[in-house]
């Protein structure tokens, strides 16, 4: 027995070593980004936070300093030139982790197939809500951003807390990438349980600001996703017809840069800056919350010296870090945390699907803090109100945050509630309500008077313009089926039915 305990000893300190050494592997990672530095997300502002992230991983002395990630950068055109990496690739040895694409068409057809080969997929973009479903198609899918889906949960948390019933989505759509057709897809399929319209603008047709009113009647919440320029216009239209003065509420969506709001983002150097500024005292703006901690400084000002060095200088983001460039960053560390805990329990690299199930329902420390992800592989979001509290400098500072995790709104101490507070649309003795969009009462008996006496004149042009928009979109849709179908996927390649509401 005295011989018993030291032999222990000597067991323990030998195999310690062996038993706290850290894990040894090579991780074949393969990364879509695209060359086009247009996007937010291209390969000169991503690609240095995913090396940064891998240098961070591979420090000696680390818990994965043992994993060595050789990672291959390919280009994605937001089409088809991801999938067709992937082929290309597997033909020899397939990756063990592919992080992108981030447009949501080029991600559908890339994840359908690496769900099918078993490889993990995570990812900053994929947003749209059609990409939820996990139980099939997209069963290793990890969404490092928080979806479309979760950035609405902080507008059905308003209307619950504010009792708004209806509301007019608004967007603008460029019939390729469609962000705003899907960030406001997910505000759709959140708000099921609200009076909600659908209003959308093609990219290159003019804006109708008059039609865009009208369908404002009866609304109490207007919710737009468009280029800067059209929201000035639409909020112009608004306030001069007096739809700015609390009978609706507008908000904007913007969740990838919101450095222009809080910087003057109504003014334009035109004759309209002071009506503009006045307008977007009403409008509010949703986009991601973010938190600071020392770690993400060091991290920010590292981005900015590649951005730097990669020649960005002609963009007026280019040395902010987005929610692309710190979730890919982010993917990096939440894949070898998964793996590591993956091989602790005697798997492989090769299961992609233990390594994904590692991935799901956890919370870890990323660069710009914690990072929470849901028992369908989704991140949960925090995201921050913002309102112009300045208004004679016309400038935006965050009134509310809301906290994806619990569900919980908190509302800031600069936040007004006589802001989202509708007052009504009586009437004035110079003035109709706003339900006839500001129209004085001559103004209105000329239009009855008109309507009567015109009223076949209406009908008939009704049916021809109706018959003439009908040959047209069947001639442009030909057109455009000939000249882009080898670029354009199907809408329900993701599974969505937002247009058919």
């Amino acid at each position: 027995m005295p011989y018993f305990i030291p032999l222990c000893v000597y067991f323990v300190l030998v195999l310690s070593p062996v038993m706290t050494a850290p894990l040894s592997e090579d991780i074949d990672v393969l990364v879509f980004l695209p060359q086009n530095n247009s996007y937010l997300f291209s390969h000169a502002r991503v690609a240095p936070a995913i090396l940064y992230a891998q240098r961070r991983l591979e420090a000696d002395g680390g818990p994965y300093s043992g994993f060595r990630f050789n990672i291959q950068f390919e280009n994605s055109d937001c089409v088809n030139d991801a999938l067709f990496a992937l082929v290309d690739r597997s033909c020899g040895q397939k990756p063990d982790l592919i992080l992108g694409p981030v447009c949501e068409y080029e991600a559908a057809a890339l994840v359908r197939l690496a769900s099918h080969w078993h490889i993990p997929v995570v990812s900053a973009g994929a947003l749209a809500a059609g990409f939820s479903n996990k139980n099939g198609e997209y069963s290793h899918l990890t969404r490092i951003a928080p979806s479309y889906v979760k950035m609405a949960e902080t507008f059905t948390a308003m209307f619950e807390h504010f009792s708004w019933r209806s509301a007019l989505l608004v967007y603008e759509d460029d019939k390729l990438e469609r962000n705003c057709y899907f960030t406001l897809e997910g505000v759709y399929h959140q708000m099921s349980d609200y009076n909600t319209k659908i209003y959308s603008i093609y990219q290159e047709d003019r804006l109708d600001t008059e039609d865009i009113l009208q369908n404002m009647h009866d609304t109490e919440v207007v919710i737009m996703c468009m280029g800067a320029d059209k929201i000035r216009e639409i909020m112009l239209a608004a306030h001069r017809r007096r739809l700015t003065n609390g009978n609706c509420l507008f908000f904007n969506v913007e969740l990838f840069n919101a450095s222009s709001y809080g910087n003057g983002s109504w003014k334009r150097g035109d004759m309209f800056d002071n009506d503009a500024r006045q307008a977007y005292a009403s409008l509010n703006t949703v986009t991601l919350l973010r938190t600071v901690k020392p770690e993400f400084e060091n991290f920010s000002m590292e981005m900015k010296r590649s951005i730097e060095k990669a020649g960005l200088h002609d963009c007026d983001d280019c040395g902010s870090v987005n929610m692309f460039v710190e979730g890919f960053h982010d993917a990096m560390l939440l894949y070898a945390i998964a793996l590591h805990e993956a091989m602790r329990s005697g798997y492989s690299k090769k299961n992609g699907t233990e390594i994904t199930s590692h991935m799901w329902n956890r919370t870890f420390e990323g660069i710009a803090g914690q990072v929470s992800m849901d028992v369908n592989g989704d991140r949960n979001g925090d995201f921050s109100l913002m309102a112009m509290t300045n208004f004679e400098a016309g400038s935006y500072e965050v009134v509310a945050n809301y906290f994806g995790v619990n569900g919980t709104f908190q509302l800031l101490p600069a936040f007004n509630i006589e802001r989202f507070t509708l007052k009504g649309r009586s009437k004035t003795p110079t003035e109709l309500s706003e339900k006839s969009c500001g129209l004085g009462v001559s103004a209105l008996t000329g239009v009855i008077v008109g309507a009567v006496l015109g009223t076949a004149m209406l009908i008939a042009f009704y049916f021809f313009r109706k018959n003439y928009r009908i040959t047209i979109e069947r001639r442009t849709h030909n057109e455009e089926s000939d000249t882009r179908k080898h670029r354009q996927l199907r809408e329900d390649s993701i599974r969505s039915n937002f247009s058919a509401a």
